[in-house]
């Protein structure tokens, strides 16, 4: 008890960061990192359905379009995953699954305010 008192004494909150959240001046987020890997996973995520827009027929190009991009998330989840020592299967399942979402919405979007291409 007399421990704990005298660790909180001059500062509890900071106190409690470090002893029990582990949260130091040396864990603190980097933000310029934060922005650059930011960056480059957008960069990294776009590459491949750029390629098929690219490279791919004209003919039934959404189909190519739509088959890349999800190819492209589920390489982007398992990277993800791998860094950031997650469990593979869900973060390829979370990231498709919210990204083929985000691409439907997108569509009825453009389909409900008559968007032809």
């Amino acid at each position: 008890m007399l421990v704990a008192v005298e660790l909180t004494e001059h500062d509890a909150l900071a106190a409690h960061m470090r002893d029990e959240l582990g949260i130091n001046e040396i864990s603190q987020a980097n933000p310029i990192q934060a922005a650059l890997a930011s960056g480059a996973s957008f960069t990294a995520g776009g590459l491949l359905p750029l390629l098929a827009v690219l490279f791919c027929p004209v003919l039934q190009m959404e189909y190519y379009l739509y088959a890349f991009t999800i190819v492209s998330l589920i390489i982007l989840g398992a990277v993800a995953a791998k860094t950031g020592g997650s469990h593979i299967g869900k973060a390829i399942a979370r990231i498709t699954i919210w990204g083929t979402l985000a691409m439907g919405l997108s569509g009825l979007v453009g389909y409900m305010f008559g968007v032809k291409v």
